[in-house]
């Protein structure tokens, strides 16, 4: 299994945030930032940011794919 976090990048699209935006907004790192960009695994806890901060749920933000 592998993780895609494709559904953030068209969450971002639909509201016209660029990802330094989303960055600052959510307050991680760059490389947590890049992680995301990389689909590699990021802490519960970012996920839960990124959730609270764009009022949306985790499968707007991540999938998993067998």
């Amino acid at each position: 299994m592998s993780i895609s976090y494709k559904p953030l990048w068209h969450q971002l699209i639909e509201r016209d945030m660029k990802k330094l935006e989303f960055r600052d907004l959510v307050g991680m790192s760059n490389t947590t930032l890049a992680k995301l960009g990389k689909n590699e695994p990021v802490s519960l806890e970012i996920i839960d940011k990124i959730c609270t901060k764009l009022e949306c749920s985790i499968q707007d933000v991540v999938e998993i794919i067998n």
